[in-house]
């Protein structure tokens, strides 16, 4: 079990819970078994057959099993198929268990393991099923579902000759009490081994309220620490730097704007660190908004410092900001602004000189803004007194390289996140809860609509023909083109820059993989690959440059610069261009092997056009069957502009992850029977009674129960994790 299941202690098997629960009378539904995942049936006989193949040199033994919802075929190969068929009579009923695939176009389970119900030599095992709600447990091929049930009914036996002596229960007894919520030894059985559907809900009840109580203890922990740290508070001055920034501003604040600074403005008045995430969607002006907080910050007489993910990135946020501020960020030169200060760029790959100019702006106090890459956090880089921190796009940053840099302030400087995923507001509480959340949900004016259609490929070629029509048409108006695709495509193992590999299937049992297989298995589209096909065929006379992660990053700046300028008709990139790129005149995006990114990256490229007057196309090109999972992810991102949704649908498709590991990182969830998503309710209510429990008692020296849970919860890993925050 901890090999294959990651089960160590008596402990993390009593938290294992069932999946579902299957009933003795009415069989599951095997028309809702998802393709690609181990699932265990419960199901009847309905006819088996064998059949030879290879010329009559194999066989193989086919068995429909059926529920009355659907049908399964479950196959056999090999000289073992005799003595099945000899068990797998019709009218026989029993558990399966297997790999879900597709071999034309019908579901089966190749070689699955089974145990019959209804055999005569084990009427036992029979008996102890008849009448009971059979649970269904996340298994795996070594260690199937029914072998768990065994072992949690040992451990249950256990626990109640001790009389659940050891089970320490989180819940304060009053909470406990006044939400009605089961005692934990009474939710252990009744999720374990049900006597009704009115059981389940019961234990789900109460075991839903430990995991978001506990979590949201921890949070509530952190943020009263940092409430407890002190901070130099930084009010803007009148008549500073601030004020003549607004006063040139060519237009006027969004209402969502000037609410969002002024939540950020009060944060930065009080005597604690900021803790603030700033979420808005593509495009809502949330560097603006930043922007405004750390001239306020200038003007308290501090330094700002912005971190991007990439160096791409960081110079696009330099030019950006240089170009808003004008004469004020040339402070201290030559035609520069009276209340101006120094923007300076911090990255890895300056030449000597120009680092050692910015380093010394810094530690002076002459550069009031910084904008770099995690080169700022070197221990060589010292500032003069840093008063905020912007992180953007925190889901791409180490909480680790938020930490160092927080370390660089004479006290913890003000920390605001900004993020352009759109994040649903329980997955805020959840992952970000020692945060406090902004919202900009506005666009500014003039933002023009972007449509969005799927390219089915494969399916209809003719359709990808008019894609590169379509670019060539606006470029011929005057307009760019993006085309990304999700590798470089020069052969060096390409860690980070572009989408995830793809998952690889089991080819289908006669070594014929179907039309979903063909379009995974094949390498992902290239850049390199790409740009001179297209160069040399459909868009022949354009100008098409590339931009991927692996270029030298003058090179890179070189040709985002030209693109910019409009010297560049198509400009074929990795996701390098997926967060801050800001070319107005871009009016088409066309994502190749769109099936290999995820929803919230699909979503952040698409912002990418449509960001000037003329209206934005989207183009989705895949070649994955109409019937796959993958098409049906690509029209939910066809069908809705609206990033929070799309937020929703990304995370009911992934799953959590670790809420508290590092983002995202696939590690087991700490979460087995919360779902962030569906539970807000509960989720919302626990956050406020973990601040009351904290805010009376926060070391929880009245709650030592509570105490153990957090521990168990918060190994070491994630403690330090939540410490770096």
């Amino acid at each position: 079990m901890a090999e294959h299941l990651d089960l160590h202690t008596a402990g993390d098997l009593l938290h294992h819970y069932p999946r579902r629960y299957a009933e003795r009378g009415e069989l599951t539904r095997l028309a809702d078994l998802p393709l690609d995942e181990h699932a265990t049936v419960v199901a009847q006989v309905a006819k088996a057959a064998m059949k030879t193949f290879n010329h009559g040199k194999g066989v193989r033994l086919e068995v429909v099993v059926t529920d009355g919802s659907g049908a399964l075929t479950l196959v056999f190969f090999g000289r073992g198929a005799y003595a099945r068929e000899k068990e797998l009579q019709p009218g026989r009923r029993g558990m399966f268990a297997g790999k879900v695939s597709l071999f034309n176009r019908t579901r089966q389970l190749l070689h699955p393991d089974y145990e019959l119900l209804d055999k005569e030599s084990g009427a036992d095992a029979a008996e102890s099923f008849a009448g009971r709600l059979l649970p269904i447990y996340p298994a795996c091929k070594q260690f199937q579902s029914w072998k768990l049930t065994k072992a949690v009914d040992t451990l249950l036996d256990l626990f109640e000759a001790e009389g659940w002596r050891d089970i320490a229960d989180p819940l304060p007894p009053a909470l406990r009490d006044g939400r009605g919520l089961a005692e934990l030894p009474d939710a252990f059985r009744k999720v374990h081994r049900p006597r009704s559907k009115a059981d389940i809900e019961d234990a789900r009840a109460r075991l839903k309220w430990d995991e978001a109580f506990v979590l949201q203890v921890a949070l509530a922990r952190r943020r009263h620490a940092d409430s407890q740290l002190p901070a130099v508070a930084r009010k803007p001055v009148p008549g500073g730097l601030l004020d003549a920034f607004d006063a040139k501003l060519p237009f006027t604040l969004t209402d969502g704007q000037l609410k969002v600074s002024a939540e950020i403005f009060t944060d930065l008045a009080a005597e604690h660190p900021m803790h603030r995430l700033l979420q808005g969607e593509v495009g809502s002006g949330k560097t603006m908004v930043a922007l405004r907080a750390m001239l306020g910050v200038v003007d308290a007489g501090g330094q700002a410092a912005m971190l991007a993910p990439t160096e791409v990135l960081a110079q696009q946020h330099h030019r950006s900001v240089t170009e808003m501020m004008g004469e004020l960020a040339e402070g201290g030169m030559l035609g520069g602004a009276e209340q101006g200060t120094k923007v300076v760029l911090l990255t890895g790959s300056m030449g000597t000189a120009a680092r050692r100019q910015a380093l010394l702006d810094l530690v002076t106090g002459e550069a009031g803004i910084v904008i770099g890459t995690h080169a700022l956090i070197e221990d060589k880089v010292q500032f003069h007194d840093l008063g905020l921190v912007v992180v953007d796009e925190q889901h791409r940053f180490g909480v680790e390289q938020r930490d160092a840099l927080r370390s660089k302030g004479k006290q913890p400087p003000h920390l605001l996140v900004m993020t352009a995923t759109p994040i649903p507001r329980t997955v805020a509480m959840t992952v970000f809860g020692d945060l406090e959340t902004s919202v900009l949900d506005q666009l500014p004016a003039g933002r023009s609509p972007i449509a969005t259609h799927v390219v089915p490929a494969k399916d209809k070629p003719h359709f990808l023909a008019r894609t590169w029509e379509r670019v060539r048409e606006e470029a011929e108006g005057g307009h760019q083109a993006y085309v990304v695709c999700p590798r470089i495509g020069d052969d060096i193992a390409e860690e980070g820059d572009g989408a995830k590999a793809p998952k690889s299937r089991a080819k289908s049992e006669e070594g014929e993989p179907s039309a979903e297989d063909l379009a995974e298995k094949r390498p992902p589209l290239a850049v390199l690959d790409i740009a001179a096909q297209l160069g040399a065929g459909p868009l022949r006379g354009l100008r098409v440059e590339v931009l991927h992660g692996r270029m030298q990053p003058e090179a890179k700046d070189d040709v985002m610069r030209r693109f910019a300028a409009g010297e560049v008709d198509v400009l074929v990139a990795t996701t390098v261009i997926e967060v801050g790129v800001n070319v107005p005149n871009s009016t088409v995006m066309v994502i190749m092997d769109a099936d290999r990114f995820g929803v919230s990256q699909l979503h952040q490229l698409r912002g990418r056009v449509g960001r000037g007057s003329a209206p934005g196309l989207c183009l989705l090109v895949s070649e994955m069957p109409e019937a796959s999972l993958a098409r049906a992810r690509l029209a939910a991102v066809a069908a809705t502009l609206d990033g929070f949704e799309l937020s929703r649908i990304d995370l009911e498709q992934r799953r959590e992850g670790d809420v508290l590991g590092q983002a995202q990182s696939g590690v087991r969830s700490s979460l087995r029977m919360l779902t962030v998503i569906e539970d807000e309710e509960v989720i919302a209510a626990a956050r406020e009674e973990a601040a009351a429990v904290v805010a009376a008692d926060p070391e929880l020296t009245r709650l030592p129960e509570l105490r153990t849970a957090l521990d168990a919860l918060l190994d070491r890993e994630r403690e330090q994790y939540l410490d770096k925050g």
